[in-house]
């Protein structure tokens, strides 16, 4: 049921690299020597590592990352930033060090990644308003978020005799308890946070199955899913209500789909490099930037 957490703005590469011989104060400096009298200088490393094609993509999130920092820094809150990287942390468990090493990822250089995505959402706050005509198209298939509660188990015959004591009378929180295999929802009845048919983090199979059950009601059959099998329990499926009622929702989601949106994005940080008057010097990796070249910050044409 419960994807892994996916930051979808930008695939920020560890940022450290570029750092080394670019001040031209000390790039002679040895990095490394061999045989006799050899060395290496930063600018001898620095010169080799540009002609990397990874080195175009650090360059272009260190300018990334600044200018958006640079603009928008205030709009962000940094304990949400922590919160974030602590549920990375909590979901990975002892896993979290191996998923750095293998998405190629420093603590530091992933927390930007989570940054950069809080802080281009902040951009596309600025630049980006929904217009009542889109709201009004996105109200004809609006659902309110839903509450449930939910078991995961990772066999077919676990999840039915979960349903057979349910049937019993058993308590859900108990079975959550002891059954499920959601570490971060079984001591807590299985509660998760509100979400809609938009929400990624969920399986669409476990999305349909929830929107179908009434309060009070579970699965009578376990949902097969990515990861196992579900029993969902609905607590709270709220009426969808007036078009006025949820008009900050309907807006909220809007945002969430053009942040998903990776034109729009595209515009949205080509807006900010251009509001910024980012420019690289550097002839060897003058084109770092080149796929944000011509884009806009005109919303409404792209999303009508």
């Amino acid at each position: 049921m419960k994807k892994k957490y996916k930051l979808s703005v930008l695939a920020l590469i560890s940022i450290s690299l570029l750092g080394v011989g670019v001040s031209g104060c000390s790039n002679n400096s040895e990095v490394a020597q061999y045989g006799n009298n050899k060395k290496i200088t930063q600018q001898d490393f620095y010169n080799e590592l540009k002609q990397n094609p990874a080195s175009k993509t650090v360059l272009a999130n260190m300018l990334i990352y600044d200018a958006l920092k640079e603009a928008y820094g205030n709009k962000v809150n940094q304990a949400e930033i922590n919160k974030t990287y602590d549920a990375y942390k909590n979901q990975y468990g002892v896993q979290f060090n191996a998923f750095l090493e293998n998405n190629n990822y420093t603590r530091k250089s992933f927390k930007q990644l989570i940054e950069i995505n809080y802080l281009s959402k902040a951009a596309l706050k600025a630049q980006m308003k929904p217009t009542q005509a889109q709201l009004k198209a996105e109200w004809k298939n609006y659902q309110p978020k839903i509450t449930v509660q939910h078991i995961l188990t990772t066999k077919a015959e676990t999840a039915n005799e979960v349903v057979s004591k349910l049937d019993a009378g058993a308590s859900f929180d108990s079975l959550a308890n002891e059954y499920s295999v959601d570490n971060t929802t079984s001591t807590k009845g299985g509660k998760l946070a509100p979400f809609n048919m938009t929400d990624k983090k969920y399986d669409t199979a476990f999305k349909k199955a929830a929107y179908k059950l009434k309060e009070g009601e579970y699965t009578s059959q376990p949902v097969p899913v990515t990861n196992g099998y579900e029993i969902i329990k609905m607590i709270k499926h709220p009426a969808k209500g007036s078009f006025s009622a949820n008009k900050k929702a309907l807006t909220q989601e809007l945002y969430d789909k053009w942040a998903n949106n990776s034109t729009i994005m595209q515009n949205v940080i080509s807006q900010v490099l251009k509001d910024q008057k980012v420019e690289i010097k550097d002839q060897d990796l003058k084109s770092a930037l080149d796929q944000y070249k011509g884009k806009t910050n005109s919303a409404n044409k792209i999303t009508k």
